[in-house]
């Protein structure tokens, strides 16, 4: 985070405040500890509070990241999930299954392009 913060690197953290409470976010990291290497940057640690959930900040901090990076000129952006069906609804794409360290099941990976 010290990094993004002192425009050390393009990845940060994205968050949804209510007032002074962070109620959802999100980050963009090189890797979500899996094996494609390749596949980066990743957006990782998407959380909404569960009393919150529902009212549409996951979706509008993704898009907002995924904006926040085209505007970096950085593209494509993947992330590792089990869930099917929410990305999807966001412009997200499966792309493959990976595998995650020290994980014993393969993951799906998504790409945004």
């Amino acid at each position: 985070m010290n990094a993004y913060l002192e425009n050390k690197n393009e990845y940060g953290w994205y968050l949804c405040l209510d007032g002074e409470r962070i109620i959802g976010g999100l980050g963009v990291i090189e890797n979500d500890f899996h094996d494609r290497k390749d596949l980066t940057p990743n957006i990782c640690a998407v959380y909404t509070e569960e009393e919150c959930r529902c009212n549409g900040i996951a979706g509008h901090l993704l898009n907002m990241t995924v904006d926040d990076m085209k505007s970096k000129d950085i593209t494509p952006v993947y992330l590792v999930t089990d869930h099917t069906g929410f990305y999807e609804r966001y412009g997200w794409e499966f792309l493959c299954m990976v595998q995650g360290d020290n994980e014993p099941n393969m993951a799906r990976m998504y790409i945004h392009r």
